[in-house]
């Protein structure tokens, strides 16, 4: 990628984000979105850094640097002229963000017959919810993750807008979730796996009932649920 479009020599006016895309906005219009996959971290750090660096910035008034490490490669940067094409691009791509999902918007994109677990990986239906904050936003809004989608509506819709925001608003304030790569901008991990209420915890003890927890492969992806909170 040439270096204008990584935005040298651009003065940060601003950054956005949508689900798991963030954006840095220069003042000339230049756009650059993130995305750090499964495994990649956007930070400030001094000193050399490790094999799976891609991309380096350095800011005036300032010793450290931001680092683009990706080491599994599901993450990268995209550059845009603009940022109206930047957003244009994300109305075309994502569904409303998670931190502000209703449940009109989710009813709207829960469509067909797949499992409501498989469409929460969609970011077309919303943006920002991945594995491990669906089968958690799931719980809390007590839905089987193998619920039908045409059944996901008017209330039980709204119940789950509702868990999605404060499963991810919580996750926030505890930094996240590092469960092996994941580090903040400040180069620090997370500690929202610790409250974690069904990932990760299969075949233990629900912490609302007691009963335990199933795991299965749900979408290509190991979902755990308690089939007595989320029975109905």
């Amino acid at each position: 990628m040439p270096r204008a479009h990584l935005l040298e020599g651009a003065t940060v006016a601003r950054l956005d984000r949508r689900g798991k895309r963030l954006a840095i906005v220069a003042e000339d219009g230049r756009a650059l979105v993130v995305q750090l996959g499964m495994s990649g971290s956007l930070y400030m750090a001094t000193g050399r850094r490790g094999p799976h660096l891609h991309a380096e910035w350095s800011v005036d008034g300032r010793d450290d640097r931001l680092w683009f490490e990706d080491p599994r490669r599901f993450g990268g940067l995209t550059a845009y002229g603009s940022a109206q094409a930047m957003l244009d691009a994300w109305d075309r791509e994502l569904g409303p963000d998670g931190l502000q999902v209703d449940g009109a918007r989710l009813s709207k994109g829960l469509r067909g017959i797949r499992s409501v677990k498989a469409a929460l990986l969609d970011q077309r239906v919303v943006a920002g919810v991945g594995n491990i904050y669906a089968d958690e936003s799931l719980h809390l809004a007590g839905i089987s993750p193998r619920t039908r989608c045409r059944r996901i509506t008017g209330g039980r819709a709204e119940s789950l807008a509702k868990a999605i925001r404060t499963v991810l608003a919580r996750a926030i304030g505890f930094g996240g979730s590092t469960i092996r790569d994941y580090r903040s901008a400040q180069d620090r991990k997370g500690s929202a796996q610790v409250i974690h209420a069904v990932y990760g915890r299969g075949g233990l003890p629900c912490l609302e009932c007691g009963a335990p927890l199933r795991s299965a492969a749900l979408a290509g992806r190991t979902t755990v649920w308690c089939a007595r909170c989320q029975g109905r």
